[in-house]
């Protein structure tokens, strides 16, 4: 079994939490999320804490333990504080603005990025060169952080590009003579 699907979740008192048949609710202050419910992990709610164990063991079963417990987690935390990730952009001329629910990108192209933010992710300018983007769903906000990481990742030479604000770019040494 799973060493993480051990310890039960605690649930903060602003978040509620329901087991509906073979999905459960979590719902708080910043939204709702609902995940499936694997057949063969019992999930429990009792006292402000969510509990695993499993029903048969098997290895998808010993698998799926302690993935489900994560993903359940990662709700919990999602509906009360929100996960965030900050891009960085490196360039000369690089830019990025926000308008309505599209994040504008100059990354050197002959033409604007323009990439249209999904349900429930928002986009922060913190300076023409950083965007914050915010959402309760973590994997929804990763996607979307890769999706715009991925119209110019950081070049090994000079380091230009879009990348994580915890990121280390290794540059490479130039061509020698």
């Amino acid at each position: 079994m799973s060493r993480i699907a051990k310890y039960p979740i605690e649930i903060p008192a602003e978040v509620q939490a329901k087991i509906d048949g073979e999905n459960i609710v979590v719902s708080g202050k910043l939204g709702t999320l609902t995940q499936f419910l694997n057949k063969d992990v019992k999930v429990e709610l009792l006292d402000n804490k969510i509990s695993f164990s499993l029903v048969q063991v098997t290895e998808q079963s010993k698998a799926m333990i302690g993935t489900l417990r994560a993903l359940i987690s990662n709700m919990v935390i999602g509906v009360s504080k929100g996960f965030e990730r900050k891009l960085l952009l490196v360039g000369v001329g690089y830019r990025a603005s926000v308008q309505n629910n599209t994040v504008k990108l100059q990354l050197g192209f002959s033409h604007d990025v323009l990439y249209s933010l999904p349900t429930g992710i928002s986009a922060e300018i913190a300076s023409p060169t950083e965007i914050l983007i915010k959402g309760i769903d973590k994997q929804a906000v990763g996607q979307v952080a890769a999706k715009i990481r991925s119209y110019r990742s950081p070049e090994p030479y000079k380091g230009k590009g879009i990348r994580y604000a915890d990121e280390k770019v290794m540059l490479k040494e130039a061509k020698k003579k």
